[in-house]
């Protein structure tokens, strides 16, 4: 059974990242509830992968091949989406990398630049673009941040993916404000470790001069004693943020974690 089967029918949604993981599970998830999709990534063949499996559920999709960190190249996604189905009710600004995780020194202005660029301008651009059609008709804004930043500090070197992290949060804070009078709600969602691979973009250099002596409990995941959450848990929180089911909840971060950032935070 399908608790999300048909809560989403006649609404058009935007998913960034959808090429993969967290992105991916959620553009099917909302597909599955009966929204058209924009599957939004920077490489056409999981754009087109992605496409293709909601297509052959039965459901509609169009390809959007973007480098999130570019505005000119989002505009024209949103405005392809525009052109399709005449309108955009949801948003799920979730494209988005680990970079180098390393001790300050070590980190250059290309590194914080090229991180910053695709986790926080990526996220502002992909909103901005979409508000003036989410203003038509209200809608939902559901952002992708992360236990890091926000609950967790103990992940030595991951200063700049944390900052971008801990920024969504509160950017999504202050557009709930700005949007609630045109009926847009805006929450995010920050995950604990989830079994994506979002760790091929991580690089790490040096950690081991910078880590606390700190010893964790074994299984750092208290409610599944240690293994990962998956990411059709996260796509499932995702479907519930822009579904009627939360009308009344907007500016909230949901952490999703299985109690890790409480242990290890």
């Amino acid at each position: 059974m399908q608790p999300y089967k048909d809560t989403l029918t006649g609404k058009v949604a935007l998913v960034t990242g959808a090429g993969s993981g967290i992105g991916k599970a959620s553009a099917k998830i909302f597909a599955a509830a009966g929204a058209r999709i924009g599957v939004l990534t920077q490489r056409p063949e999981e754009a087109d992968a992605t496409c293709g499996e909601i297509r052959s559920a039965g459901g509609q999709a169009i390809s959007l091949v973007v480098d999130v960190s570019k505005p000119a190249e989002i505009e024209r996604a949103v405005q392809k989406i525009k052109d399709t189905w005449g309108r955009l009710d949801l948003v799920m600004a979730n494209a988005g990398v680990n970079g180098l995780w390393a001790p300050i020194e070590e980190i250059s202005e290309q590194e914080w630049e090229k991180t910053t660029h695709i986790n926080l301008k990526g996220t502002f651009f992909t909103i901005k673009a979409a508000v003036p059609l989410l203003k038509r008709a209200g809608g939902a804004v559901v952002i992708t941040s992360s236990v890091q930043g926000s609950r967790v500090f103990s992940n030595s070197g991951a200063s700049v993916y944390a900052s971008t992290k801990a920024a969504q949060v509160a950017l999504g804070r202050m557009l709930a404000l700005e949007l609630a009078q045109f009926r847009v709600r805006v929450n995010t969602i920050c995950p604990g470790a989830i079994r994506t691979n979002l760790g091929q973009n991580t690089r790490q250099k040096d950690l081991e001069q910078i880590k606390p002596p700190v010893i964790y409990p074994e299984g750092q995941v208290p409610l599944t004693h240690g293994e990962s959450g998956h990411s059709e848990q996260v796509a499932q929180l995702a479907w519930f943020l822009v579904s009627d089911l939360s009308s009344h909840i907007t500016g909230t971060e949901v952490f999703i974690d299985g109690a890790e950032s409480l242990m290890t935070g």
